[in-house]
């Protein structure tokens, strides 16, 4: 029976790993992810678990790890954050070319430098192409939901390809609020056993995992890896059905809010959706027809599905938190743009805010609202501007 708490979005986090009890846990401190390996060592101390706790000497070795685990046949996780994850980019690209279905906790941070402890998208936006599929999660209750779902949908064997669930440093991780956690068997159930394939301790087949791969054989391999993220859009959709039906909380690639007759729209990820959320119902209370839409999926990336989801508005506001250093600027802005392109006339601008943890406000919001009113009305917005800097 699923019972009412209060925790923080590691401890929720730390829970989810708890019930799915993987076989292996390698991980490395980094704030401010370390909360997460911490309370799964405690679990494992009390006898909650019996998960294989492996303590290593660098993000580096954690990744390294689990895939060694990953590759032996059984179900491995970790956790970390911005340099940790910069230290494991190697072993990201081996895990997901490998097709290694291991699961990340990555707690969002600043990616150095300048070095900030603070949250923004920059470290896994860094590790965006790397093979990864990628959830992001609004609060406590999505970072443990999507963890709960994460195994399910890298196992899936269409799929077979690593999963980075990801939440806001501090502003989630740490922060406390009401969730719902749900019945260790009927979570148990629900994830089910891990039975892979292929595996390198079938002592009734040979098998090479991360072998050198020669120019014939490299692209072939790189395209069965992208035909699996495409394949990962319907594990995605499938699993969070059933998520849906076994918890009652609905998942998709996206949420949309207050957007049956919205003209006007922001697009962001993860926990500052909650602040314009609020700022939405305080323009819809003036009369305006605002809407959110929350990405969920990043990879693999529902271009699809946004592109009819936007297809009726007057102007559209994409909001990153990373920046691009590109001509497309951040790298949610590319993504969307590329998506409309063909598809959609809704007028878009870019914005580049809480980068280090700069806060986001519900002002913040009216001001993007009142400049989409006078891009719809012909006004011409810079390709993309940055919040709240001080001039």
């Amino acid at each position: 029976m699923s019972k009412k708490d209060r925790m923080s979005g590691n401890q929720a986090a730390a829970t989810a790993i708890r019930q799915i009890n993987p076989d292996v846990i390698a991980a490395f401190p980094i704030t401010p992810s370390t909360e997460i390996p911490q309370y799964v060592s405690s679990f494992k101390a009390d006898g909650l678990i019996d998960t294989e706790f492996i303590a290593v000497e660098s993000e580096h070795s954690a990744m390294s790890a689990c895939i060694g685990a990953s590759a032996a046949g059984v179900r491995a996780m970790t956790a970390t954050s911005s340099a940790g994850m910069a230290l494991m980019y190697e072993m990201l690209y081996i895990a997901a070319s490998d097709r290694l279905p291991i699961v990340l906790a990555a707690v969002n941070r600043a990616l150095t430098g300048p070095i900030n402890i603070n949250a923004d998208h920059s470290d896994s936006m860094g590790a965006r192409d790397s093979g990864w599929i990628q959830l992001y999660s609004e609060n406590a209750q999505e970072a443990y939901d999507n963890l709960l779902m994460a195994n399910r949908i890298g196992e899936h064997p269409d799929v077979m390809l690593p999963v980075m669930v990801c939440q806001d440093g501090f502003i989630t991780s740490h922060g406390i609020e009401n969730i719902v956690i749900e019945d260790d068997d009927k979570v148990k159930a629900f994830i089910g056993e891990y039975r892979p394939e292929k595996y390198l301790l079938n002592p009734d087949e040979s098998l090479a995992v991360g072998p050198y791969s020669v120019s014939p054989y490299v692209i072939e391999m790189k395209k069965a890896e992208h035909e699996a993220m495409v394949n990962a859009k319907a594990a995605v959709k499938s699993v969070s059905d059933e998520f849906g039906k076994a918890f009652g909380r609905e998942y998709g690639f996206f949420e949309e809010y207050r957007m049956d007759d919205a003209e006007y729209a922001v697009l962001l990820m993860s926990s500052a959706a909650g602040t314009g959320k609020d700022a939405v119902d305080e323009l819809r209370a003036k009369g305006v027809k605002a809407g959110l839409v929350k990405l969920r999926a990043f990879r693999p990336f529902p271009a699809d599905e946004l592109a009819a989801a936007l297809a009726g508005l007057k102007a559209l506001a994409i909001m990153d938190r990373s920046d691009g250093f590109s001509a497309t600027a951040g790298p949610l802005n590319a993504e969307v743009r590329a998506a409309l392109y063909g598809k959609s006339a809704v007028k878009a601008a870019g914005y580049i805010y809480g980068l280090g943890g700069r806060d986001v406000k519900t002002g913040d919001f009216h001001a993007i609202f009142a400049e989409l009113g006078q891009l719809a009305a012909g006004k011409t917005l810079p390709y993309c501007q940055y919040i709240g800097v001080r001039e």
